[in-house]
């Protein structure tokens, strides 16, 4: 049973990325994913997350309008879109499992978390 955040790496300002958040050995389809990061010398901070039922989705305040969060349970994955990054969005970014109904940012919620990817924001 593994969790794997992939597809972080170097941008400069203004830049996009898109994270995948890849599951093996059980099926996402059932489970609300969130993203999370941490800075360094940061709290680790929700970003997004979105619902196993409805595909409702939630985000951070500081990313609306440039992160989007989709799943595609046929390749059992869900993805985050990131565009217009700001240095700020520096960070390991993390995807996590929840079995809560509605999408959530509180990190109690999520049960099982996989290796982060880093993203770096520089010029």
């Amino acid at each position: 049973v593994q969790l794997q955040a992939s597809g972080g790496g170097l941008v400069q300002p203004g830049g996009s990325l898109r994270l995948s958040c890849a599951a093996s050995g059980f099926t996402l389809d059932y489970y609300a994913i969130g993203w999370f990061r941490q800075a360094p010398g940061k709290e680790r901070e929700g970003v997004s997350c979105i619902s196993s039922s409805d595909g409702s989705t939630t985000y951070a305040d500081s990313v609306k309008g440039r992160f989007t969060i989709s799943r595609d349970n046929a390749k059992n994955t869900v993805y985050l879109q990131m565009n217009s990054l700001k240095p700020e969005d520096t960070a390991v970014y993390y995807c996590a499992t929840s079995v809560a109904t509605m999408p959530t940012l509180y990190m109690d919620e999520y049960d099982y978390w996989g290796q982060g990817t880093q993203v770096t924001v520089s010029s």
